[in-house]
């Protein structure tokens, strides 16, 4: 029972700190070339990335390559290794498999940058559901919306010291 004399919980009365880590560039904001997490060219895109984009080395996602993550802010440089906060999450999926991708920056995310991020994506999953197509890769391609970065890190793995790379081609 609470009453006047107890002091409020903290968890009740703050949000919980977003998670903290690492994060290893692999496209640049701006770039038009698209890189896997093993540094190879996957494709070249029709136009710049807005946001900086690369991976979380120490942990793979649902789909056996390295989480992946944005980073929100100034252009970054291909291989800058930086400690972020994870704001959200959004979920893509590709070729019928999930994706998840952390939403990361210096601050919360805004009503409008979360609103921008999701738009991209849902323009991103219907481009590579045509590269796909192309590629004669079949499966089903969509954003599914947000997620807690909590969540998302819970549903990777962490990195086994074996990993090579990606079991599929993307």
């Amino acid at each position: 029972m609470i009453d006047a004399n107890t002091p409020p919980s903290r968890a009740r009365d703050e949000a919980p700190e977003p998670p903290e880590l690492d994060v290893v560039i692999e496209v640049p904001r701006g770039s038009f070339l698209k890189r896997g997490s093993t540094g190879h060219i996957d494709f070249v895109s029709p136009f710049p990335c807005p946001f900086n984009y690369g991976s979380v080395p120490n942990y793979l996602g649902l789909e056996g390559d390295l989480l992946d993550a944005l980073v929100l802010g100034p252009r970054l440089p291909l291989g800058a290794r930086i400690r972020v906060r994870a704001w959200g999450a959004v979920t893509l999926i590709d070729r019928g498999m999930a994706d998840d991708k952390l939403v990361c920056g210096a601050h919360p995310l805004t009503p409008a940058e979360k609103a921008f991020v999701l738009r991209f994506f849902r323009f991103y999953a219907k481009c590579k559901g045509v590269l796909n197509f192309v590629r004669g890769h079949p499966g089903r391609n969509a954003c599914e919306g947000w997620r807690t970065a909590v969540q998302a890190i819970s549903r990777a793995q962490p990195r086994p010291g074996s990993w090579q790379g990606p079991p599929v081609d993307y």
